[in-house]
């Protein structure tokens, strides 16, 4: 993390711990303690002490239980959300800024599964392989980050997903075999939901204009679409509306290749059985 990435870091985290213990010291008659907090939270003194001080990390619940406890109406979420962009590089932070308030992500993958879908074992791995020098520490605190971003499918009104996946995903095994099942696992489950498509693209489908990468297509609120591609230590971010229409004609084309959400699923199954 670069100087200025833990100048913003720092200056996120002082701001949550502000509103915390502002909240708490001003909540209702009385003010109430780290100790009552921490109880109310299902957390710990120890933690909420931590977080106030700005020292400790932010267990990924604490947020929504302070929404909850001193009716604030997600600004600790909100606040959290600034926190987790904080920390990673300057040319992710926009990209992860307009995934928190997306309308719909559309994500097409070649390679491994989707952050936004990845299990933390799954996860893991991928960062494991990626940066095989990285402590042990290091690579757990990128997987609580990862993780994090994950929680803006599950708030009340998530974001349409819709996510195709090249049929390689599935057959690569990146990781132990139960820890493929446990991703495939995963995979049907969110398929499963409403607001999810989830759809494979056959190993025998014909050339695309995505073909030498992966791309998450991004609509905010205001019906505005922006590509974000990944390469190797690279990442950008492409909102030229011509690029734009170019990569959703090329990202139509791939769902109109790809099997249906039924047979898609099916062959998710089939793939994690043969893990057993």
């Amino acid at each position: 993390m670069t100087a200025e990435q833990e100048a913003d870091d720092q200056d996120a985290r002082r701001r949550f711990a502000e509103e915390l213990k502002s909240a708490r010291e001003l909540y209702s008659d009385s003010a109430l303690t780290q100790t009552e907090v921490g109880r109310l939270t299902r957390t710990s003194k120890s933690t909420i002490s931590r977080v106030e001080s700005g020292t400790g990390r932010i267990p990924d619940e604490l947020p929504a239980a302070l929404d909850r406890l001193f009716g604030t109406d997600g600004q600790f979420k909100r606040l959290y959300e600034e926190v987790v962009a904080s920390t990673f590089p300057v040319l992710y932070q926009r990209r992860m800024a307009i995934e928190q308030t997306a309308i719909e992500v559309r994500e097409w993958s070649q390679t491994v599964v989707p952050g936004l879908l990845q299990t933390a074992g799954y996860a893991r791995a991928i960062l494991r392989k990626g940066d095989p020098r990285a402590s042990d520490t290091e690579i757990a605190k990128s997987v609580h980050l990862r993780m994090a971003r994950q929680e803006v499918l599950n708030g009340a009104a998530p974001p349409v997903l819709r996510v195709v996946l090249c049929e390689s995903v599935l057959r690569r095994q990146l990781a132990p075999r139960e820890v493929m099942r446990a991703q495939f696992a995963a995979l049907l489950a969110q398929a499963a939901r409403p607001t999810t498509s989830v759809r494979v693209l056959p190993l025998d489908a014909e050339a695309h204009l995505l073909l030498e990468g992966s791309a998450s297509f991004l609509t905010t609120p205001n019906h505005v679409t922006v590509v974000c591609v990944e390469a190797y230590r690279t990442a950008g971010i492409i909102d030229d509306p011509e690029h734009v229409r170019r990569a959703e004609h090329a990202y139509e084309e791939i769902t109109g290749e790809a099997l249906t959400r039924r047979q898609s699923m099916q062959r998710i199954q089939a793939q994690m059985e043969k893990l057993t």
